[in-house]
């Protein structure tokens, strides 16, 4: 986005009060700011890649469509109240499986829930309740080495034979279908297990080790999305996440 095309945004969404000059000074940093922080992104001013993405998607949300439109429409998976049974969790951690995009039998065994290609979301084998905080069964899912207890795997199903340096996403990359319905899907695990939208509660597997501090195997899922280039970190993949899943939450609150 040009510095125009961001103050222009900003004004839409009621951030930005100045002229429409392509100037970033103070007025549109402030404004900047008060975005991010009310997006739940990283507060610092700038208008990076993670910032301008989320700008676009609002501003693209906003256009009017017309009427013989054929996109597909928002995926809204809900969660079935049998799938979530009591138990205090602490977070989620988002992987993806390294896998094709389909649903596979190793993806039932590790996560409590796999996203396909075409944004299926599936039940794994082990319940959530497994995985208590207060202390986990025998056979529970091993998602995140030491990070399992209290903690809820989702994964979007894909991503096999990546190439993290230089990034190639391989022949079964995530896709944004996917990415849509996980934002949905850990609001409403957020929303059942009263889980907090942060950093330290709702991760990727690549945040885990520099977030929490526990060590992982050189584990990179998500710190990239093949559809946006521009985004090149797991912070900046996470940011977006936790930004999705705070409007989904709010909506299933005023709901």
């Amino acid at each position: 986005m040009t510095n125009r095309e961001i103050q222009q945004a900003l004004a839409t969404l009621g951030y930005y009060k100045g002229a429409i000059d392509g100037v970033i000074g103070p007025i549109s940093r402030e404004a900047i700011r008060a975005y991010q922080y009310a997006t739940g992104i990283t507060v610092d001013g700038i208008a990076g890649p993670v910032t301008q993405s989320l700008l676009r998607r609002e501003i693209e949300a906003r256009a009017p469509r017309p009427a013989d439109d054929d996109l597909r429409p928002p995926v809204f998976r809900e969660l079935k109240s049998e799938w979530l049974p009591d138990a205090v969790m602490k977070g989620v951690i988002v992987h993806w499986t390294a896998g094709t995009n389909s649903f596979s039998d190793a993806d039932n065994e590790h996560y409590h829930f796999a996203i396909d290609g075409e944004s299926k979301v599936h039940r794994c084998r082990h319940a959530i309740s497994a995985n208590d905080a207060r202390g986990r069964a025998p056979d529970y899912a091993a998602h995140t080495l030491n990070c399992n207890t209290g903690w809820i795997g989702v994964a979007l199903c894909g991503m096999r034979q990546a190439v993290e340096q230089p990034f190639n996403a391989g022949p079964s990359p995530i896709r944004l279908v996917q990415w849509t319905a996980l934002g949905v899907v850990v609001a409403e695990l957020c929303h059942r297990y009263s889980i907090a939208v942060t950093p330290r509660t709702v991760l990727s597997h690549a945040e885990v080790q520099p977030t929490l501090g526990i060590q992982q195997r050189g584990k990179w899922d998500i710190s990239r999305l093949p559809w946006d280039p521009s985004v090149r970190s797991a912070r900046a993949v996470g940011d977006l996440l936790r930004a999705d899943v705070a409007v989904h939450l709010n909506n299933l609150r005023s709901a």
